[in-house]
């Protein structure tokens, strides 16, 4: 793989955006799963808009600011001592969305249960990922694309959604393209990635099967 196409990958799969591309794909495509199918367009857009100002707009913010302010030296993190406060941070933006959308969003509380379940498997990886990086260096991208993966193969094991094949086998092959770069970009190993993969696959499906 072309070093170019690996920053490219890891750009627009940085896992603070993975929860914007998963919400969204959702509605376009099973909006059922999250109460959503009656909702127009334009409410499941402000829905949408809301999920990426908490998930990504405010924690990259808080991170610039470590960043500007010298508590943080690179904002992509290359030492596994960078991470420390930034994960922390995030971790702790994720939780309180979460509550956010689980118990304040009186406009939303028909989607709050599923939400609140997805986010909050989210939110977990997050902090697992915060406190295993604290001893090892696991790959937050993998966490962060194998969560998503999760998720979709879980509702489609569970209800049997076959409108998710297609975007299960892309899942799929991004995954792997993912790895690769992380791997080409000399910034993870391949027990790693693997590790953060696996992570988040089973931190999410585990939610999906459980609780929605």
């Amino acid at each position: 793989m072309h070093p170019r196409l690996a920053q490219f990958l890891s750009v627009v799969c940085h896992p603070l955006l993975m929860p914007t591309y998963l919400f969204g794909l959702l509605m376009y495509v099973t909006p059922v799963r999250l109460n959503v199918d009656t909702y127009s367009v334009k409410a499941q857009a402000s829905i949408l808009l809301l999920l990426f100002i908490g998930t990504f707009m405010v924690p990259s913010m808080v991170i610039y600011y470590l960043y500007r302010t010298g508590r943080l030296a690179d904002m992509t993190m290359p030492e596994r001592t960078d991470r420390k406060w930034p994960m922390l941070l995030t971790g702790l933006i994720y939780t309180v969305v979460t509550y956010l959308f689980a118990f304040r969003m009186n406009l939303l509380s028909d989607t709050s249960p599923q939400l609140a379940v997805v986010l909050g498997a989210i939110t977990l990886s997050i902090l697992l990922v915060a406190i295993i990086s604290l001893y090892w260096k696991i790959s937050a991208h993998t966490v962060g694309i194998g969560g998503v993966l999760g998720v979709v193969l879980a509702l489609m094991a569970k209800y049997g959604d076959t409108d998710l094949f297609v975007p299960l086998v892309g899942l799929l092959a991004l995954s792997g393209l993912v790895a690769t770069a992380r791997l080409q970009l000399n910034a993870h190993t391949l027990g790693q990635v693997l590790a953060g993969w696996g992570l988040g696959v089973l931190v999410s499906s585990l939610a999906v099967f459980g609780l929605i």
